[in-house]
């Protein structure tokens, strides 16, 4: 049963998504409260990226019906740069690149747009604690003067937008297949990141295929999304479970009860 706690998590309720005409997420609901990390897991295809696009505020996705709560606020009313300020994070499967714009510079913009009304940056603080966050992650300082992910490799780029996560410190995060293409060293220094994160005053929803990045971060609760909705809740033994099964126990009979 799915309870309805206001503040203080993200609430998604009954989302129904298509894009040109054919639904993708069909009824789903699901809440985050803050203080805990909720893990989604399911086959190709059954819109668990469309999940994390649609929250971002993604144009070409058409929300049919449904609700998103960010601590109360609509979150499908706010454009996405009033998403991002709310307190919103998306990492994202595949990071952009941004020829042009040097990482200190897109970071230093960005925590300029989240200062109130005459508030400015202090530059030396702001490098302080950039250069802190960057020796954690194991990456080199010289990747300040570097444009956005132009070049990186694709370890590189996952660890640039955990960077980003730390920098900005968001209420609720959402990584998209974070894990994707990582060997072990960078899934590892990966995971150390959003672990650091971990606060009663923050919520995660990780999007993955496969168990190994579970082994990094344990989640409080795992969902099994197939057919546009949420079929199968458990705790990170369940993980383990469809490592060893795949999902094809997932049949339309299952759905049709779930």
């Amino acid at each position: 049963m799915l309870f309805s706690f206001g503040m203080d998590c993200l609430e998604i309720k009954d989302l129904t998504v298509a894009i040109h005409g054919q639904r993708i997420l069909d009824g789903l609901s699901l809440v985050v409260p803050k203080g805990e990390v909720h893990a989604i897991m399911g086959p190709n295809g059954s819109g668990k990226s469309t999940l994390a696009k649609v929250l971002a505020g993604h144009q070409d996705y058409e929300v049919v019906s449904g609700q998103v709560l960010m601590d109360g606020q609509d979150l499908l009313a706010m454009e996405v740069d009033e998403r991002s300020r709310a307190g919103f994070f998306l990492a994202f499967q595949y990071p952009y690149e941004i020829p042009g714009v040097s990482n200190a510079n897109f970071l230093r913009e960005a925590v300029r747009a989240r200062l109130g009304s005459g508030e400015e940056i202090d530059a030396v603080s702001f490098y302080k604690r950039l250069y802190g966050l960057m020796d954690e992650l194991g990456i080199d300082r010289k990747f300040t003067g570097r444009s956005v992910n132009e070049g990186f490799s694709g370890g590189e780029k996952k660890r640039n937008e955990i960077l980003q996560m730390a920098v900005l410190e968001p209420v609720y995060a959402v990584l998209d297949e974070t894990d994707s293409g990582l060997d072990i060293d960078a899934l590892r220094v990966v995971a150390e990141g959003v672990n650091r994160m971990r606060s009663p005053h923050r919520g995660f929803l990780l999007i993955t295929h496969y168990q190994r990045l579970l082994n990094y971060i344990e989640p409080d609760f795992i969902h099994v999304l197939a057919g546009g909705k949420i079929v199968r809740t458990g705790g990170k033994e369940l993980a383990l479970e469809l490592e060893e099964t795949g999902y094809d126990w997932i049949k339309e009979g299952a759905l049709a009860t779930a």
